[in-house]
């Protein structure tokens, strides 16, 4: 009997050490922005400065729901965005907190404004204007399901 509760109680254990944290927009919108100058650029860009909620989130598997923005296929630039096309943080509506962007080794097929969720190992960018603050790699895409 012991030996029962204790496989019961290791297979649970590793069952939720190991599960994905579902992270929503709200979560990821815990950042502020100042300008900073990057002498690289000689530009002025956006710098975040991610809350201690959103830090603790930097390398663990998460899994967040939105648009899959297929933005150019053949480079493989894929990005998750709040809202759709229309209303993505490009045109305006919203600031850089609102688009994650996504490590994937291929187009898998997914269209602009599919809503999918994605599950992958969250990088958090401060530095590197060449690339988005949130950053997803390892990712599986899932098409959420119509109703």
């Amino acid at each position: 009997m012991k030996n029962r509760i204790l496989i019961l109680l290791i297979f649970i254990l590793s069952t939720t050490c190991f599960a994905q944290k579902v992270v929503t927009w709200k979560d990821l919108s815990k950042v502020t922005f100042t300008d900073k100058y990057f002498p690289e650029y000689d530009a002025v860009f956006l710098h975040p400065e991610f809350s201690d909620s959103v830090k603790v989130l930097e390398g663990k598997l998460i899994s967040i729901t939105g648009y899959f923005l297929n933005i150019d296929p053949e480079r493989k630039m894929h990005i998750l965005s709040k809202g759709p096309m229309s209303s993505c943080f490009f045109c305006g509506v919203g600031g850089p907190e609102t688009a994650v962007e996504l490590d994937l080794d291929s187009n898998l097929g997914y269209k602009t404004d599919d809503i999918v969720t994605v599950t992958g190992v969250l990088k958090l960018n401060a530095n590197d204007v060449k690339h988005f603050n949130y950053i997803l790699s390892d990712c599986k895409v899932k098409l959420k399901e119509q109703k």
